[in-house]
């Protein structure tokens, strides 16, 4: 019996999954009770996710994310010279 990941699950749902570990996980799912209530869970969560409205950033926050970047790049070029 496969230890099944919780990334495992999140490949099987979104059809990512090999076809050798795609069986083996459909039939763990048939006799694991907590699996399948864990593929549920996920399954919910991305039903939720789903119907969230995304807002956008505010600006002064992707400004202040490209400076960093920014700076950050600068370090690392100035001390892998």
């Amino acid at each position: 019996m496969p230890n099944f990941t919780t990334e495992d699950l999140l490949l099987f749902m979104y059809n990512e999954m090999s076809e050798h570990n795609k069986a083996d996980l459909e039939n763990e799912l048939q006799n694991n009770w907590a699996l399948r209530e864990k593929l549920q869970v996920l399954k919910e969560s991305e039903q939720r996710l789903q119907k969230l409205r995304l807002q956008s950033p505010r600006r002064q926050t992707i400004d202040a994310i490209m400076e960093y970047a920014d700076h950050s790049s600068e370090f690392y070029h100035n001390n892998n010279n």
